[in-house]
């Protein structure tokens, strides 16, 4: 990187922080610190609610997750808009009833505190995880291809996240999270720009659509009921409505965002902006990589994208001469064979046959530095998050290499903010103020909080030095949801629709629902059955509710 970018990266990185830090400089008690003294805009709460969902795995893996498998990942987000619908008329108005600070205060007030506290632990871990993925991951993509070292950038990352959390609370979250947003979708569109811009004369981007289409890129909608599929349009609107509504109606790291608006209607109108908003942006983004892989069929890409994560060493082995120069050979045939389909129209199979062939020039040169290379082979083998960084290295100018990575670390920054800020605020009123100081005095409360956001954010980056890279990012992500999610909304559920539970049928019915999840999960990843991970949302909800009504039947049973 030029000085020009190192300029541009840390001027935006630093304006940030220290943005968040002058504007919430003031405040002075927990409700301050943790609700922003109920002052935000729908703007800012549904901005705020984007960016947390949105991490720099959304910028670097999506792009990636478009380049090879298609647009069909969109359908993810089709069950996102009535979830919203669903938590703004039942969630919202009771938490604004019993004005709460954490989703899990309401559980306890409907059933008893065990069942809260059961809750708000499945909440900690899945939620402590994620932040450190959300710094791990654009840590090990940028390391990788800028020769970062990765203990220092994922020190980076956490260490600027902490300061201004620390300093300001949930409205330095969400203020900062609003120019962060703003930052993002203008890197995003710059980004977009190039790749059109890289593309030869005589395509522009409707024949790039084109060309994407006959590659398969451009299949939004799968009918298809297996459930081995993950992403089909029945897996996104009914395993897609259970995630969302469980991450945005009971993960403190959303109800947070909300919790802090200026009135119920506010709140409302920020969680419908991210319900209309969200699909396009994922669209949009996805876009980006089938046409990065369009950009690809014209200039030519790299055999691997991550090639700098093995030695010099490795890479001298003569077999890599060997099928470089037949990656080589099926490219230039390739895009021979594109041209001249794009002038005279006719059959593109002959050009998927030899897109085929270099796929497995590709599958060949992986698996050789997997076999000279373990730890490659362990981790690095699935380079589809590299490609995006790595056609913005490669073609964008001078200045906007800056840009973008101050995208990729804003959106690292506003994801892992957002999480330290509810993981705080969840062991603070959960746990501190339920089970170790019931006591009054404001100061001592909000030293403790920040002390906890100190302590969650140390140990995000613990779990980021030490993590592993499994498949795509934006998978992993989701899936660590998935574990976790079906079973709380399934608790949720019960609270909110079947009065008849208790406590006791409520507490044991969770314990039952994410048992079977995590088996469900074990049996899929030991290949002993095969579910989309999307899946787990409905299976741990319905386990729970219907194990609720069952053993709550047997204790009225015995009375």
């Amino acid at each position: 990187m030029s000085w020009i970018d190192w300029t541009v990266l840390l001027i935006a990185l630093l304006a940030i922080v220290l943005y968040g830090s002058w504007k919430t400089r003031k405040n002075k008690n927990l409700e301050g610190y943790l609700k922003g003294n109920n002052s935000e805009t729908w703007t800012t709460i549904g901005l705020s609610i984007m960016a947390t969902q949105a991490s720099a795995i959304t910028f670097l893996s999506t792009p990636g997750q478009a380049y090879q498998s298609g647009m069909g990942f969109v359908q993810f987000y089709f069950g996102l808009p009535l979830a919203m619908i669903l938590i703004s008329v039942f969630f919202l108005p009771i938490y604004y009833r019993l004005k709460v600070f954490t989703a899990y205060q309401y559980l306890e007030e409907r059933f008893d505190v065990r069942v809260r506290a059961f809750t708000a632990f499945l909440f900690l871990v899945s939620r402590g995880l994620a932040a450190g993925i959300t710094i791990y991951a654009p840590a090990i993509i940028l390391s990788t291809l800028l020769g970062w070292n990765l203990q220092l950038t994922c020190l980076m990352i956490g260490g600027l996240v902490i300061i201004y959390t620390v300093s300001g609370g949930s409205k330095a979250v969400s203020l900062t999270q609003k120019w962060q947003m703003a930052i993002i979708m203008i890197g995003m569109f710059i980004a977009f720009y190039y790749v059109l811009d890289s593309f030869p004369e005589g395509v522009g981007f409707s024949e790039g659509i084109d060309i994407a289409g006959h590659f398969g890129k451009m299949e939004i909608i799968d009918l298809s009921t297996d459930p081995t599929n993950r992403y089909t349009l029945w897996s996104g609107l009914t395993g897609g409505l259970f995630l969302f509504l469980s991450y945005f109606g009971t993960d403190q790291s959303q109800v947070q965002r909300y919790l802090g608006g200026k009135s119920l209607k506010a709140s409302r109108m920020g969680l419908m902006f991210n319900g209309l908003m969200k699909i396009p942006m994922q669209f949009f983004i996805l876009l980006i990589g089938a046409m990065v892989f369009v950009s690809f069929q014209f200039n030519q890409p790299p055999v691997v994208f991550n090639e700098t994560a093995t030695s010099k060493e490795v890479l001298a082995d003569p077999k890599f001469d060997e099928i470089q120069s037949g990656f080589d050979g099926v490219f230039a045939e390739k895009k021979e064979a594109i041209v001249e389909w794009n002038k005279q129209g006719g059959d593109f199979t002959w050009v998927n046959q030899l897109q085929t062939r270099q796929d497995a020039y590709r599958a060949s040169y992986k698996t050789r530095i997997g076999e000279l290379d373990e730890h490659y082979k362990k981790h690095q083998q699935k380079d589809s998050d590299y490609i995006f960084l790595g056609f913005v290295l490669d073609f964008l100018p001078v200045g906007l290499i800056g840009l973008l990575l101050a995208v990729i670390f804003s959106a690292a920054m506003s994801s892992t903010a957002g999480e330290l800020n509810a993981l705080a605020s969840t062991t603070t009123i959960d746990y501190y103020k339920k089970f170790w100081s019931k006591s009054d005095d404001e100061k001592k409360d909000l030293r403790v909080s920040k002390l906890l956001t100190v302590g969650w954010g140390v140990l995000a980056i613990v779990i980021a030095l030490t993590a592993g890279l499994f498949e795509n990012l934006i998978q992993l992500v989701n899936i660590l949801g998935s574990l976790f999610y079906g079973t709380i909304l399934g608790v949720f559920m019960l609270a909110f629709f079947f009065k008849r539970v208790n406590g006791k049928a409520a507490l044991l019915a969770g314990l039952i629902g994410q048992i079977l999840v995590l088996i469900l999960h074990f049996l899929t990843v030991y290949e002993i059955i095969d579910v989309g991970y999307l899946w787990y949302n409905i299976f741990g909800s319905t386990v729970v509710i219907l194990s609720g009504l069952i053993i709550q039947t047997l204790l009225n049973i015995k009375r």
